[in-house]
C-alpha cells in the first residue's frame, strides 16, 4: 500500500463512527504497515482521519489488473 491508494475498511471502528466498507484515501505512511487514511464525502470534504494498519484495509482498483504472462 502507498500514499494516495483508495482503500476500504475491512472492519468497523465504532469509536470513530466508521463502518466496514467505508472508502478513504491513504494520505500518509506512518510506518511500513501503518497509514493515515482520510475519509471524505461526495463533495470532497474530509469528515474523518484514521490511523489504521494494513490488515484493516483493502486496496480498491478501478482498472483491470495487468495480466502477467
Amino acid at each position: 500500500m502507498r500514499t494516495l491508494d483508495v482503500v476500504a475498511l475491512v472492519k468497523d471502528f465504532p469509536k470513530e463512527g466508521l463502518q466496514r466498507g467505508q472508502v478513504g484515501t491513504i494520505v500518509e505512511t506512518l510506518s511500513p504497515a501503518v497509514f493515515l487514511v482520510e475519509f471524505a464525502d461526495m463533495q470532497g470534504e474530509a469528515y474523518a482521519f484514521l490511523t489504521v494498519t494494513e490488515a484493516d484495509l483493502l486496496v480498491l482498483h478501478h482498472q483491470p489488473a495487468l495480466k502477467v504472462a
